[in-house]
């Protein structure tokens, strides 16, 4: 058998979870999601300028979750060229042009300082 009293009331309680499902995630991480672009432009390998100033951004969000995609969309001959700087590509000589990970040290800070931000919302809400 199982017990439970109770005095005073869930007020307090009930307050924090109203406000809880007023916050606006999106909207907070949006600031940030802008932030990994500059980021990633900034390390993105340079030859023409153009792969590094196609970085944009999209913020999705499905009932309590939030999703940040980062595109690029330069695109040579049906291939992203983010994608070839990243992970290398074949010539069309037969030779191998070896890839650079620029985007993982890129990105790394900036999902550390959403992961902080969005802690503080959630925490001061």
């Amino acid at each position: 058998m199982f017990t439970f009293n109770h005095r005073g009331s869930f007020d307090k309680l009930e307050s924090f979870l109203e406000r809880m499902q007023k916050l606006d995630i999106a909207k907070a991480v949006s600031a940030y999601a802008q932030e990994g672009v500059f980021a990633l432009s900034a390390a993105t390998p340079r030859d023409s300028g153009l792969a590094s100033s196609s970085w944009d951004y999209e913020v999705h969000q499905n009932g309590s979750k939030v999703r940040i995609i980062w595109t690029n969309d330069n695109v040579e001959t049906g291939f992203p060229v983010a994608i070839m700087l990243q992970y290398g590509y074949g010539t069309g000589t037969g030779g191998y042009v070896q890839g650079k990970d620029y985007i993982n040290p890129a990105i790394k800070p900036i999902f550390d300082r959403i992961a902080d931000g969005v802690w503080k919302v959630v925490t001061s809400a």
